[in-house]
């Protein structure tokens, strides 16, 4: 079986590490013997995505995804018939918001988007930071998923989200969703990176983009009890100071 991954603009979009998630996706690939070729998408290499199943796109600040963004509108359309052809594609961040139909700036400048999807962010001064648990609404095991978020920009939108808030903010701070998933599109506000944290989301993407091609219901299991230990302790530290916040709040609001 093989594989051909797109990585867009790894030299502006890698906040925080997003570079990871190739990273985790070839490995995965590679220790169940899943040939996988790479190619990265820039402004001044472009590559055909017609024939890729796996397109990723990391984060980047305003500047960054404004750059990004003026570049990317010229395969707009290919974007859009990858995503309905139910391909994988992950964008993080800023690239979530650029897949949206507008996007403020905190000078309430309007950066461009590809409009492909039905989602509107806007951008506050207060950023919303910190690390973040989510439970996954896809069924994956396990059901959370763990990261780190730094955002200035609020998102809204109808689309199914990929998990429901446990800890942290999400899409905006307030509906309590975070990220969006349609087809095998997923937008996710979560860096740290993602994948590396979460290699059951790794594998769900790796298994949808290799249905697309081959008549598969799963792929092979690996020996995940060093990423599951770490993924298990980052989430019990993390539930654990929230507990002990409510309390402190809690004595506090008592006195």
């Amino acid at each position: 079986m093989n594989l051909k991954v797109i990585n867009m603009y790894p030299d502006i979009l890698n906040l925080y590490g997003d570079l990871g998630n190739l990273i985790s996706i070839k490995q995965r690939c590679l220790w169940r013997n899943i040939n996988i070729e790479i190619e990265n998408f820039t402004i001044d290499y472009e590559t055909s995505i017609d024939d890729a199943d796996i397109i990723l796109v990391g984060g980047g600040s305003d500047n960054s995804q404004d750059i990004v963004s003026k570049h990317l509108v010229n395969h707009r359309n290919s974007l859009a018939e990858f995503i309905e052809n139910k391909k994988v594609l992950l964008a993080i961040c800023g690239s979530y918001q650029m897949f949206g139909n507008s996007y403020s700036d905190i000078n309430e400048e309007k950066i461009p988007c590809l409009e492909i999807f039905d989602i509107e962010t806007i951008s506050q001064e207060n950023r919303l930071i910190g690390n973040i648990i989510i439970e996954n609404t896809q069924n994956l095991n396990p059901k959370n998923i763990i990261g780190f978020e730094n955002h200035g920009g609020r998102s809204y939108h109808d689309y199914k989200p990929l998990g429901n808030v446990k800890l942290g903010y999400g899409n905006n701070g307030k509906d309590g969703y975070e990220g969006m998933i349609y087809n095998n599109f997923i937008g996710s506000y979560l860096h740290g990176p993602i994948l590396p944290k979460n290699p059951h989301l790794a594998d769900y993407i790796i298994l949808k983009a290799l249905q697309n091609k081959y008549d598969i219901d799963s792929l092979n299991c690996l020996d995940d009890s060093i990423e599951k230990n770490a993924h298990n302790a980052i989430e019990k530290k993390l539930l654990k100071n929230k507990n002990h916040i409510k309390k402190q709040k809690a004595i506090e609001k008592s006195k």
